[in-house]
């Protein structure tokens, strides 16, 4: 299997994010991989999908994935049947980290328990 098929699913993932300036280039047995993320969560899932495909300390290729906007870890679209507690659950892996989203967002929102479909709200970086 070659290289830039093994990482198939991060170029995929790539295109899905609309990761900007992306170049790809094989050098021997090495996929070099370069774009610009929007948010550093976008950053973090490219990341994980290559260690997903290729281990902890992949040496066959190498990224170099710069983001956009570094003031904000990402900027999340609320979906019908979505809360706070559930959206930080997403990102950070703890519920409990609704009230950081909150207060990011005090601008839109005016209770932890109100959130609608189509609101665009800030998720502050970790």
């Amino acid at each position: 299997m070659s290289v830039k098929a093994k990482y198939q699913g991060v170029l995929d993932l790539g295109e899905q994010l609309g990761i900007k300036d992306g170049n790809v280039t094989v050098e021997g047995d090495v996929l070099k991989v370069k774009g610009q993320a929007k948010t550093p969560y976008e950053k973090d899932l490219i990341w994980d999908k290559i260690k997903q495909l290729g281990g902890e300390s992949p040496t066959d290729i190498k990224a170099n994935i710069t983001v956009e906007d570094d003031s904000v870890y990402h900027r999340h679209v609320v979906q019908s049947g979505e809360s706070l507690s559930k959206i930080a659950k997403h990102y950070y892996g703890d519920a409990m980290k609704y009230k950081a989203i909150f207060e990011a967002n005090t601008n839109i929102l005016k209770n932890p328990d109100v959130i609608h479909p189509d609101q665009v709200l800030v998720i502050p970086n970790k």
